[in-house]
C-alpha cells in the first residue's frame, strides 16, 4: 500500500510508485497489429502490472502481434521482432551438418522475425519443415 500514497518532491506530489520504479508501458494510441513501435507509442504509467512490460526500451522498434489499445498495459507477448518472413513468401531454406551444406526455397507458411520459428513447405519435396529465421531471412532447418 505505501507504493500507492504520494511523496512530496520539490513542491510537487509525485506518486511513490513512480519514484520505485513500479512503472506500465502502455499504448498511446490504437496501433494496429504488424506495425512497428516507435517512441511516440508508449509511454510509461506508474504503477506495476502484472506480466505487463516496464520500460519503453523493451517495446520501441517491436513489431505488435495484436493491436494495441491507448491506456492499456503491453505485455510481452504482444511485440516482437519485425518481420523478417512474409506468409506466402518464398525463402531460402539452409541445412548444414558438419561439412554438409544443403540449400533450396521453400515457401512459409507463417510471419516470423528474426530468431523465431517458422513453419516452411519444401518446394521440392512438398515436406513441411521448421526453422529458425536468420538476419538475412532465410531459414535455418535441422539445428
Amino acid at each position: 500500500m505505501a507504493g500507492l500514497l504520494p511523496v512530496l518532491l520539490l513542491g510537487f506530489l509525485v506518486p511513490a510508485a513512480l519514484l520505485a520504479g513500479d512503472n506500465t508501458l502502455v499504448a498511446t494510441r490504437a496501433v494496429r497489429a504488424s506495425s512497428v513501435l516507435g517512441p511516440d507509442d508508449v509511454t510509461l504509467l506508474p504503477g506495476s502490472t502484472p506480466g505487463a512490460l516496464s520500460s519503453p526500451e523493451e517495446a520501441i522498434g517491436q513489431e505488435t502481434r495484436a493491436a494495441l489499445y491507448p491506456g492499456r498495459p503491453i505485455y510481452a507477448g504482444q511485440v516482437g521482432p519485425p518481420a523478417l518472413v512474409e506468409r506466402n513468401a518464398t525463402v531460402m531454406l539452409h541445412f548444414r551438418q558438419g561439412a554438409l551444406f544443403i540449400s533450396t526455397e521453400g515457401r512459409a507458411l507463417d510471419r516470423a522475425g528474426e530468431g523465431e520459428t517458422v513453419r516452411v513447405m519444401n518446394l521440392t519435396s512438398r515436406q513441411i519443415v521448421q526453422g529458425r529465421v536468420a538476419p538475412d531471412g532465410s531459414v535455418e532447418v535441422g539445428r
